[in-house]
Parts: C-alpha cells; sequence; structure tokens
C-alpha cells in the first residue's frame, strides 16, 4: 500500500522546482532579462516552505544558547568582538595583538588566581599581568589600543581571600550536609551511598 505523501515535502519540491527553473534559464543566457528570474515572491515562498521543513524535522531545537539571554548586551560595540570571542571559545593564547589578548586574560584572571595555592603566587601573577599590560600600552605597533586595565594587587589579594574563604565555607557546609545525610541511613543505605560515591570517581 502506497504512502501518503507529506503535503509539505510537495510544496517544497514544486517551490524549489520553480526557483531553479528560472534561476537556470537565467544563468544560461546573461543577457536575460530579469522576467526570466524569481519573483520575490517566489523566492519567499521557497524559503518559507523550507523552514517550516527544517522546524518539523527539527533542526532549530536545542540550538546553542537557546532560552537563555543575550550576552554582553551591556557592553558597548567593539569593532574587534569577533575575534576576542574567537580567542574566548578556543581558549587561544599568545595570539593576537595585545589589545585581545589582555582582554581575554582579564576575563579569566580571577579563576586563574582561584586556582592559586597561596597569596604569593596570587601576587605574582597580578604584578606579571600588570606588567604585560603597562608594556603593551608603550608599544606603538599599531592594531587596537589597549584599553584593559591593570589590577590593583592590594585589592584584589583582598577579594581572593573573600573567594577562598566563601570556597571553604561552602565545602564545608557541603560535608555536614553529607555527614547527617549518612548519619540518617540505616547501615544498609550507607553503604549503597559509599558504593554510588566510589563508582561515580571512578566513572
Amino acid at each position: 500500500m502506497a504512502s501518503r505523501k507529506d503535503p509539505d515535502d510537495v510544496r517544497l519540491k514544486v517551490a524549489r522546482y520553480q526557483v531553479d527553473r528560472l534561476t537556470g534559464g537565467a544563468a544560461e543566457n546573461e543577457d536575460a532579462d530579469t522576467a526570466g528570474q524569481p519573483t520575490g515572491d517566489q523566492r519567499a515562498q521557497y524559503v518559507r516552505v523550507a523552514i517550516e521543513q527544517a522546524e518539523r524535522r527539527g533542526d532549530f531545537d536545542n540550538l546553542p544558547g537557546s532560552g537563555k539571554p543575550l550576552a554582553n548586551l551591556h557592553q558597548a560595540y567593539d569593532p574587534d568582538w569577533w575575534i576576542r570571542r574567537k580567542i574566548e571559545r578556543e581558549k587561544l593564547t599568545g595570539l593576537g595583538p595585545p589589545a585581545l589578548t589582555l582582554r581575554s586574560e582579564d576575563a579569566g584572571l580571577n579563576d586563574r588566581l582561584d586556582a592559586a595555592s597561596s597569596e604569593r603566587a596570587v601576587r605574582e601573577i597580578l604584578e606579571e599581568f600588570n606588567r604585560r599590560v603597562v608594556d603593551a600600552r608603550r608599544q606603538l605597533q599599531g592594531g587596537p589600543p589597549v584599553i584593559t586595565p591593570t589590577r590593583d594587587v592590594e585589592q584584589a589579594v583582598v577579594d581572593w581571600h573573600e573567594r577562598r574563604q566563601e570556597r571553604l565555607r561552602l565545602a564545608d557546609e557541603e560535608r555536614e550536609r553529607q555527614a547527617a545525610e549518612l548519619a540518617a541511613m540505616t547501615w544498609r543505605e550507607r553503604r549503597r551511598a559509599r558504593r554510588r560515591a566510589r563508582s561515580e570517581r571512578e566513572s
């Protein structure tokens, strides 16, 4: 028994045929007038049907950023945004003019500081970052201007201590919560929980 044709598929094929026929006829004769080309309505019909088909296939489902607010709406226009975005997205280092690489590094500097194990290491990272910012401002090699500010070392160290204390506090609270949950369990439940935690660590 023959299956029924999807009317949307037929519409898409018809629209594609009309556009291909008209554009193909115009391509064979470079001197052809605009009468041989598809009209705006015909192009719009083809595009509309193609979009409807893509929606039915789910091509637009779960796209990156779906349901999320647009990023960086509060920032001023940056003519080099696409280079900066590529450097940030692919975590490229040492590429591009200093104005862009320093801006990208500045955006992730707090994470780098939080990974440091001591205040001395934090100060070294900050002093090295500030030195490169100042050096980049002094260079006259063209390219976009360096607008990345230097960091106040003392204030950054204070902020690092505060973030560290907050992480330790949250870790203590999580340990206390887990201990309370284990205390309320039976020995069978505790054994299953330990096995589950061990398997999660190993996976």
